[in-house]
């Protein structure tokens, strides 16, 4: 690639030294005029990009957003910036800070870029964006983040297509979605991978005997030396019990052992505020700076102390002396930032850390130790996840600086080499959407789109990417599903379904028809039966009876002569007759329709015997021959069945019609009547399984944009919006940023905190956006009694809102804190800071940020229309009374 672009930059004039291939290729890209979606490894150099795009901006007279998702990354960026660009070329837009916000490089968090896109209908460039010719979307990957993802979506959906797009990402396992979906919502866009790390990385993992290589020479699996004694059952023991839990290694053996290897400086995650602050305890002996670097530590500690003497960290400041740290959420901004600047300047040897650490702030070490490999959550205790552990080992390895950078795992009660060498060789896990429709996007689309626009835009989320890509599936089944239906269509074309209807009619009839014959024939037999027996006993050869007979289904009565008894079974014996049909016959007394006594004796069957191979045994039969032949012709015929069960006759009869109705039928012109109800039988439950599936397929499909209705409709019960048109409260609701728009807009307009004085106002507004999580948290600060009553105020529109979202499944936070918001009214009636610290059990960092997010609301309320004027110069107020340090965001 030639040094010169199109844009006539020369590379070799901006970046003295080679630039990587990927690098090349993103800037290639640019110059092309598409935007780019830059993935590669934490510390491989992806700034670079964002940094030729402002390079070009500001050679061609134009301007570059630069967003991040933190506002202590804003002001780290600022800082590097003004250092490279020059100091009145780069300005800064948070929440509560403006500076030099028309400066060819605005750095803001990726909040206020979205705010701004909210005023300008979509796809066009509005006042704020004049110039604009790029966006640089650091971090890329917060989009993962739960709370702050749905705003990156926003920016990127929102953003005019004219202007480029520079996303730069940690790797991810789906990069190539995440650039197609832009590509799709915003324009030409390509993705630039790498997996390349100028700085290789080098893992391994420390137990009570040493520190080892974690994994063997070709870096995919565990070192055999680390391998468990007694292979995969060796975690457990006999009958199903688990092994011994294993030795640690301590915390100071692991920091020696870094030492002595030369492997600081060190950043040491550990998954507790708490256990942060007791490492440094552990290690507080240690000394790991030569004295060249203790005189400057001193001499840059003694100079921040001097100007903020509230800001040292209790117990902290002689560890910083000697060249050790914490860094976490607890500790004051101020003596964070102090600690972040010292590490980068390498005068910090180990910082013991919470992984917010590994969330983009610039704190490239020579080595990480990652102390746990599960940590707990609010869904209970779990492992790491890779994308969780190739963040914080990604921090590990200074380019320019280190050859190699180093991972330690550690040995834990629970964990060992084989879970860390799981996570070492694991691939990073995909990017997925946490976009989530809110009040504040609801009623700002509304104030500039028309409803259909507003689902478009809904519509084209990364959310709603991925879940077309996960129902795809789901719409190929529905499709064979279709095509099978049709299928069977064809093939039962010719059936008409009213005859199938019938003929399926007179099979159940003739079947009730069997059953009522049935039942009239047992009445007959019954009612004959009762005396048959008796009868029958006395009976003697010779004499006239009639058997029961059928044939081809048919009942009918055959005439016969008794011959002889046998002894039977039971109480009867066995009859020996002869039938007119010239048969011998074996019967029971049950097989006799009638005994007719009123015919006299035949004597001819005195000389008659049965054959001698006939066994005298119930339904066996013989022929006759000629003798038993004369003898049969002069038996006289039986009587008609109707004659003798004249009921059971006409049910045969009713039964045999239906017979024939069937048996003549059109039906089976179709063919096999068992194939047909099958094919029928299963294009119902294909029909079934179709309005199943497309019933799961809509709401999948347009699950955001249902939500966002569902908004709609709270709002509309509110009073927010005239049909889609937002009123007044609408407007002010629209106004106003927070994790729950309407409520703090119906706080706001509710008249209860209007004639409450600034620090009283100030406590209330704490009250509207704080949540204090842990239960074992206090502090000795009460809440005054006009903040209770205004607070106690609006609990019944609290009530209703938790209702109305509760009724349609909308999680969204309606806080109201009485506990910890006294601190806020303590602070703003100008109490030192270390005598709230003292009064609470919540970290500095905790309070700071407490107020800082009041502050936040604070100062949007003078900017929230139709809000009355005194609450607005009282919200003013109450910004200037909090607003002083520790709390104060401003930069330098």
């Amino acid at each position: 690639m030639t040094s010169l672009t199109a844009s006539g930059l020369d590379l070799n004039q901006l970046f003295p030294f080679d630039l990587d291939e990927f690098q090349e290729r993103a800037i290639a890209a640019l110059e092309a005029g598409r935007s780019v979606v830059v993935c590669a490894p934490t510390g491989s150099g992806k700034t670079l990009i964002g940094e030729y795009a402002i390079h070009r901006a500001i050679a061609r007279g134009r301007r570059v957003f630069y967003t991040t998702p933190l506002k202590a990354l804003s002001n780290q960026k600022l800082r590097d910036f003004r250092e490279m660009f020059g100091f009145d070329q780069v300005g800064l837009l948070t929440g509560d800070v403006s500076i030099n916000r028309d400066a060819p490089v605005l750095v803001m968090t990726t909040e206020i870029f979205r705010n701004m896109l909210y005023g300008t209908p979509i796809g066009e460039v509005g006042t704020s964006l004049t110039g604009v010719e790029a966006v640089v979307l650091d971090e890329c990957h917060y989009m993962n983040d739960h709370q702050r993802g749905t705003v990156w979506e926003e920016s990127i959906i929102y953003c005019p297509p004219e202007i480029q797009l520079v996303a730069l990402s940690a790797t991810v396992a789906n990069s190539d979605q995440l650039t197609d979906w832009i590509h799709q919502v915003h324009g030409p866009t390509e993705l630039i991978y790498s997996d390349f790390r100028p700085v290789p990385l080098s893992f391994h993992f420390c137990n009570p005997k040493g520190l080892f290589p974690l994994l063997d020479d070709s870096q995919k699996r565990i070192h055999p030396r680390l391998k468990p004694k007694g292979g995969k059952m060796a975690g457990r023991m006999g009958g199903g019990q688990r092994a011994p839990k294993q030795d640690s290694a301590s915390l100071a053996y692991i920091v020696s052992q870094l030492q002595q290897r030369d492997m600081l400086p060190a950043i040491y995650f550990i998954f507790s505020r708490r256990n942060c602050d007791q490492a440094i305890e552990q290690v507080r002996n240690f000394s790991l700076v030569n004295p060249a670097e203790a005189a400057q530590l001193k001499q840059q500690i003694d100079e921040f102390l001097e100007r903020n003497p509230e800001a040292a960290r209790a117990g902290q400041v002689e560890p910083l002396y000697h060249g050790i740290a914490a860094h976490h959420a607890g500790i004051l901004p101020a003596w964070k930032g102090l600690v972040e600047e010292l590490f980068q300047q390498g005068l910090i040897k180990v910082v013991f850390a919470t992984e917010t650490l590994a969330a983009g702030i610039n704190m490239p070490a020579r080595t990480t130790v990652i102390s746990s490999l599960s940590k707990r959550t609010d869904l209970g205790h779990r492992l790491l996840n890779a994308s969780e552990f190739l963040q914080m080992a990604g921090r590990a390895g200074r380019r320019g600086m280190d050859v190699q950078g180093y991972v330690v795992t550690a040995q834990t009660q629970f964990e060992g080499a084989r879970e860390a060498s799981y996570l070492a060789t694991a691939g990073a896990d995909p990017l997925v959407s946490q976009f989530t429709p809110s009040y504040g996007m609801v009623l700002n689309l509304l104030q500039t789109h028309r409803l259909e626009e507003a689902q478009e835009l809904i519509e084209r989320s990364f959310g709603q990417y991925l879940s077309t890509l996960y129902l795809r599936p789901q719409q190929e089944a529905i499709a064979q599903l279709d095509a099978e239906l049709a299928q069977l269509d064809a093939q039962i074309e010719a059936v008409d379904w009213n005859l199938l209807a019938q003929y399926e009619k007179l099979q159940e009839r003739l079947k009730e028809e069997r059953r009522l014959l049935k039942i009239l024939q047992q009445q007959a037999n019954e009612v004959r039966s009762t005396d048959m027996g008796m009868a029958l006993s006395f009976a003697v050869a010779g004499t006239i009876i009639s058997l029961k007979s059928s044939q081809n289904g048919i009942s009918y009565l055959l005439a016969a002569v008794l011959v002889m008894k046998t002894t039977g079974a039971g109480q009867y014996p066995y009859l020996i007759c002869l039938g007119k049909d010239n048969r011998w016959y074996v019967a029971t007394v049950g097989d006799v329709a009638d005994l007719r006594g009123e015919i006299p004796r035949m004597t001819g069957v005195d000389d008659l015997t049965p054959p001698p191979d006939m066994l005298f045994k119930p339904g066996q039969t013989r022929k006759g021959d000629e003798q038993t032949r004369a003898i049969a012709q002069k038996i006289p015929p039986a009587p008609d069945l109707a004659d003798h069960a004249p009921e059971v006759h006409i049910q045969q009869q009713r039964m045999q019609g239906v017979e024939a109705e069937l048996q003549a039928h059109p039906v089976h012109q179709w063919g096999n009547r068992a194939t047909i109800l099958k094919r029928q039988k299963r294009m119902t439950a294909i029909r079934e399984e179709l309005r199943d599936r497309r019933t799961k397929l809509n709401h999948q499909a347009h699950r955001y944009w249902e939500a966002f209705l569902d908004l709609i409709d709270i709002l509309r019960d509110f009073g927010c919006l005239d049909d889609l048109i937002p009123t007044p409260l609408g407007q002010s609701t629209a106004a106003i940023r927070g994790d729950n728009e309407l409520w703090l807009g119906l706080a706001l307009t509710s008249g209860e905190l209007g004639v409450l004085e600034p620090h009283h106002l100030a406590a209330a507004c704490a009250a509207l956006i704080t949540e204090v999580s842990r239960p074992d948290m206090w502090t000795r600060y009460a809440l005054s009694g006009k903040v209770e009553e205004a607070l106690n105020g609006l609990r019944s529109i609290r009530q209703r809102l938790f209702q109305r979202q509760r009724r349609l499944q909308v999680v969204l936070p309606v806080w109201l804190e009485y506990e910890f918001v006294g601190i806020v009214e303590q602070w703003a009636l100008g109490i030192e800071w270390t005598e709230i610290c003292a009064n609470t059990s919540l970290d500095e960092g905790d309070v700071v940020r407490i107020l800082r997010r009041t502050l936040d609301f604070l100062s949007q309320i003078p900017h929230v229309p139709h809000l009355p004027n005194e609450l607005k110069r009282n919200a003013v107020r109450a910004v200037q009374l909090i607003d002083r340090f520790p709390v104060s965001g401003a930069v330098e």
